[in-house]
């Protein structure tokens, strides 16, 4: 998880940089065609194309539109603000995800639940710092993607059920690319040598850093390896200063520490919620079984005796 943040903020740092030279479709197509190839190559020959087979074909053109959109906002965020800031306001989308399960999923609500969403929407209004002329266009990219990648979130959460790792990543990767090329209608400039390395580094560290990611949480519970990857905040706090000058301000501390608490909070309350009702089903099938054995008659009995 340490290794993904480090190549998320190195990628997202490219693209910042990028973005002020070239056409965002440009940044954002060459990320995702690079970040393809990559997946391709390790995927395919290992399961084949068999890996595309799906019946939800739909669903997932849906959440690989909505990725590309967010995606697209997030590196324009990068562009508009400082890089922190701009991860910071991306560390709310499990708090827009919480929300969206609400009143999507009719998800009930506790008091605890509550109090994180309030505290972490607090924490980004901090982080944003919205007055008469302080809410940049920039934050407002980053509450977008924020926004559209809860929502994502809540939605895959439904397709992990009939759709395998490999098959969600290959179609993120093939969708998300295929929609970032129609960006490319806005401009194109031919990349300098040293830029087109630039380009291929981008796209193999965001490929390699969701590999990471995704083996993070396969290796360990989310809720033992989840903490570590708000050092993404990190990184890109010393990749800021050290490239652009950047130094957080109050307001970037405090609400990040916020936001990261409340997102923290919520991991950890939603595992000991699904851990209880886990449990809870375990109990009940238990007692279940217990009850069909005691009603069944045994498997050996004497005859009855006669009178």
């Amino acid at each position: 998880m340490v290794g993904a943040t480090v190549l998320f903020a190195v990628s997202s740092a490219i693209a910042k940089w990028q973005v002020a030279i070239y056409p965002v479709g440009e940044v954002m197509f060459f990320r995702s065609f690079v970040s393809l190839i990559v997946c391709a190559a390790v995927v395919l020959p290992l399961e084949g194309f068999s890996v595309f087979a799906t019946r939800r074909p739909r669903d997932h053109l849906a959440r690989g539109l909505s990725q590309s959109i967010s995606q697209t906002f997030s590196v324009l965020a990068f562009w508009l603000m400082p890089l922190a800031g701009a991860i910071a306001i991306n560390f709310s989308a499990p708090l827009f995800a919480a929300l969206v399960s609400i009143i999507w999923l009719k998800e009930r609500p506790g008091p605890a639940r509550w109090t994180a969403l309030l505290a972490g929407f607090a924490g980004v209004l901090i982080v944003t710092n919205p007055g008469a002329d302080s809410l940049t266009v920039g934050a407002l990219f980053a509450l977008a993607n924020a926004v559209m990648y809860g929502s994502v979130t809540v939605a895959v959460r439904g397709m992990t059920k009939t759709e395998s790792a490999s098959t969600l990543l290959m179609w993120q990767m093939v969708t998300v690319a295929f929609f970032h090329a129609f960006l490319l209608l806005l401009g194109f400039q031919w990349p300098s040598p040293i830029d087109a390395v630039m380009f291929i580094v981008s796209g193999m560290a965001w490929a390699i850093g969701q590999y990471l990611w995704t083996q993070a949480l396969l290796y360990a519970p989310a809720t033992a390896v989840s903490p570590f990857y708000y050092l993404l905040l990190l990184w890109g706090m010393v990749i800021g200063y050290l490239v652009w000058g950047e130094v957080p301000t109050v307001g970037l501390l405090i609400g990040s520490s916020i936001v990261v608490a409340a997102g923290l909070f919520l991991l950890w309350h939603e595992t000991q919620r699904r851990s209880a009702q886990l449990a809870s089903t375990m109990a009940d099938g238990a007692s279940q079984r217990s009850a069909d054995q005691d009603a069944r008659p045994p498997a050996f009995s004497l005859p009855p005796t006669r009178q």
